[in-house]
């Protein structure tokens, strides 16, 4: 009796070292975060061992031939619940005319609060219009400037760029759910850095110059602004293969709470390439576990969806290949008017029977399965 108990008490420091290793993902980089927002964090990463969240680009805001109506969304018309992530865009905060810019936040905190109230999770993109040059967010040869150098401290458009940021601070603290408090954001700031595409990208601004831009953005949020609902996610494309290159610009642990990927190319829109997709996530996915960070697969998707297994036999096959923790996948938006522009099923679609399969299993969460995600559970198995 004597040496089984001697056992159990030798036993009780690996059990331990063990369990804080499965709850690696338990806080975020900002101390002062709010209580709603640290309550997300750990909840997602409890989640992601056995369950992904499923996203929708501008879901709630407008689907394939609508726009506008209230607690309405494609996918909600296909199964009867919203998605569990829905995601919207700061695009419109800065590059407009100061009416437009205030419609433009006054929507996009609605929709965030519509989203806390109902218990659903929010992920904001940033198409940032270039402030520098003309070109929008693209990279245009013949307008575009390298606009990241510009915004950097001792930059000559330094003092520009915060007034940007003063203003996404102030709408961070206007994002106030019924229960008044503020509702949490997944924020991934100059997301696919390492394409072209965008003025922020890989060939018009240096490794040292990205991660100044990426440190001062979170530290001037966080610790000037106050802006302590946050989530950061850093999210390259799919132009890595090993876990350096996907750490190639990476700001550093203290700089982020969420690592993910984007990746349209292995799903369907360049080639079927299962394998390599589920590849790179493990990538992302490992890395979160070993530095106690989240993952995500935080966009994808097949335009017009012809294929009418993808949604079984190419994002879930991808995501269940390998031992990963994704805490949610997002694909992109219903566009209002284009018959082409959609990567959701709306009511009539012809991939509808697979997604409903997508959704009746258990990997799988939306947000009618979400269970008080803004609360920490003292226990895990809640879920």
């Amino acid at each position: 009796m004597q040496k089984a108990f001697m056992k159990k008490l030798f036993l009780l420091p690996l059990l331990a070292a063990l369990f804080l290793v499965g709850c690696s993902a338990s806080k975020p980089i900002d101390a002062a975060a709010t209580s709603e927002t640290k309550a997300l964090y750990q909840n997602l990463g409890k989640l992601s061992k056995k369950h992904t969240l499923f996203g929708h680009q501008h879901a709630t805001e407008y689907g394939h031939g609508w726009s506008g109506d209230q607690n309405r969304s494609d996918v909600a018309s296909v199964t009867g619940s919203h998605p569990a992530v829905v995601g919207v865009d700061f695009s419109g905060f800065s590059g407009r005319s100061p009416q437009a810019i205030a419609q433009a936040k006054e929507a996009v905190r609605q929709n965030v609060v519509d989203t806390y109230n109902r218990g659903g999770v929010t992920t904001a993109a940033w198409h940032f219009s270039n402030p520098v040059s003309p070109g929008g967010f693209y990279w245009v040869d013949s307008l575009s400037l390298p606009a990241v150098r510009y915004i950097i401290p001792g930059g000559e458009a330094h003092a520009q760029y915060k007034e940007i940021l003063d203003g996404i601070g102030a709408w961070a603290h206007s994002v106030r759910g019924a229960d008044g408090k503020l509702a949490p954001v997944i924020f991934r700031p100059f997301h696919e850095f390492d394409g072209g595409w965008f003025w922020w990208g890989k060939p018009y601004a240096s490794r040292e110059e990205f991660i100044s831009l990426w440190q001062f953005t979170v530290s001037y949020l966080r610790d000037s602004l106050d802006v302590h609902n946050f989530i950061y996610a850093f999210t390259p494309d799919n132009k890595f293969r090993t876990e350096a290159e996907f750490l190639e610009r990476y700001p550093g642990d203290a700089w982020v709470d969420m690592v993910g990927m984007d990746n349209y190319g292995d799903m369907g829109r360049d080639r079927y390439a299962v394998d390599t997709a589920a590849m790179k996530l493990k990538i992302v996915s490992d890395y979160a576990k070993k530095a106690g960070k989240l993952a995500a697969f935080t966009e994808t998707g097949l335009e017009s969806i012809p294929d009418t297994a993808w949604w079984t036999n190419t994002l879930l096959r991808t995501m269940k290949r390998d031992d990963m923790r994704l805490s949610y996948v997002l694909v992109w938006r219903n566009d209002i008017r284009s018959p082409t522009h959609y990567y959701a099923p709306y009511p009539g679609q012809v991939s509808i029977p697979d997604f409903m399969r997508f959704y009746h299993d258990d990997y799988t969460l939306f947000e009618k399965d979400l269970n008080h995600i803004y609360e920490k559970k003292k226990f895990l198995g809640l879920f």
